[in-house]
């Protein structure tokens, strides 16, 4: 399902910080049968794919992104060791006004991958995209952006500048996120970090006029 070859080949750009950028990454034949089994979502913020229901289609792919093939492609692209680690995979269906705020990802995390499931046009894949961005300032400064497109991965090796984000957008948006951790008391204080990070987000949301 996932196109190795294709993956393989991308390049790995080192500035900011290291990331590549794989359009079309899983096979064309697998692609609509996985979005059409990927999770009914229906409301925002990040879910453990384990708390979710999906066909199998959605699950095959997911055995393949914790393969050790796909881990040692990963971590040889990104010139990072990732054996032992542990591996944790969010999906999102739905996007809220603060979701996209420029941030970084938490040290407890080596190497962020993220994967998209929408058909151009569903997602608001315009100024929108996903953006890698130079500084934690503007979400203007950016040396990359990418549409949540079907089959887009982009991966990045997480480091303090790890600066990405997108602009203000509200609706379905269906993505999933794997991290490579350092541990299981990482694990711990990721979900931990992560459970205070969605409280504040969805207090800010709540103080924002509704359309």
């Amino acid at each position: 399902m996932l196109d190795l070859n294709r993956i393989r080949s991308a390049t790995v750009r080192s500035h900011p910080y290291p990331f590549f950028v794989v359009t079309d990454a899983i096979t064309a034949d697998a692609a609509p049968r996985i979005a059409q089994s990927f999770p009914e979502i229906d409301r925002p913020g990040t879910i453990a794919v384990e708390a979710t229901e999906f066909g199998a289609p959605f699950g095959a792919l997911l055995d393949e992104l914790r393969s050790d093939e796909f881990r040692r492609l990963v971590g040889e692209k990104l010139e990072v060791d990732l054996d032992g680690q542990d591996i944790i995979i969010n999906v999102r269906g739905q996007t809220r006004l603060t979701d996209g705020n420029i941030h970084t990802d938490t040290p407890s995390k080596l190497v962020t991958v993220l994967l998209y499931f929408n058909e151009p046009g569903q997602a608001g894949e315009g100024e929108t995209s996903l953006r890698i961005l130079s500084d934690g300032k503007d979400i203007d400064n950016y040396v990359e952006e990418i549409p949540p497109i079907l089959g887009t991965l982009v991966a990045f090796k997480v480091t303090p500048n790890c600066w990405h984000g997108f602009k203000p957008f509200v609706g379905k948006r269906n993505s999933l996120q794997l991290n490579y951790l350092s541990g299981l008391k990482t694990v711990g204080k990721h979900q931990l970090a992560h459970r205070l990070m969605g409280r504040m987000k969805r207090k800010i949301s709540s103080l924002l006029p509704q359309a």
